[in-house]
């Protein structure tokens, strides 16, 4: 794929690790399309991508940090990374160079170098569409928005004990009956 038809923008959410299997995989999300595409890497490339998302700077140069610093010393810009397919399983990509270059690359490599580099990450629609899977909300979010909606629809009416008689003058248990009255 040439251009950017048929590619959609999505955003480096995170490295993340399956408890059951110990499979590790980073998500993409496709905000438009509400979907995660999870992609199994190994805990090299990830252990890249987490470490370049949180900031950390290694004492020397890692890899994906050698090949930022080669691109710019070269002064050419990593115009974006485009995940390009889905085949046998795999993830394939390609880097697109500001030279028009295109070079191909492994998906977790590719999008250890955009996470360096600030570059966009854009995924074939078709890929999407094979491998997406539904953003769900969290439980805690899910709890929120029905706590939200319950304030929306309550009033101080509904807190009301059933009782339509106004307590007598004195509040409860100080007026003329069992427990309350004078002495």
């Amino acid at each position: 794929m040439g251009d950017d038809e048929g590619m959609v923008p999505v955003e480096v959410v995170g490295v993340r690790q399956h408890l059951v299997d110990d499979e590790i995989v980073v998500l993409l999300l496709d905000p438009a399309a509400e979907l995660f595409v999870p992609i199994l890497i190994g805990p090299t490339e990830a252990t890249a991508i987490a470490t370049a998302q949180a900031g950390v700077i290694a004492p020397r140069p890692m890899t994906h940090d050698l090949l930022r610093d080669v691109l710019a010393a070269l002064d050419v810009r990593l115009t974006r990374v485009e995940i390009t397919s889905l085949t046998d399983g795999v993830f394939h990509a390609a880097l697109v160079l500001g030279t028009g270059v295109r070079v191909d690359s492994r998906a977790s490599d590719a999008i250890a170098l955009a996470v360096r580099t600030g570059s966009p990450v854009l995924c074939a629609a078709q890929v999407v569409a094979l491998a997406g899977v539904e953003v769900s909300a969290k439980p805690a979010e899910q709890e929120l928005e029905r706590f939200r909606e319950f304030l929306d629809h309550v009033s101080p009416e509904d807190f009301d004990e059933g009782d339509d008689d106004p307590p007598p003058a004195g509040g409860p248990g100080r007026g003329p009956g069992p427990g309350g009255g004078l002495p």
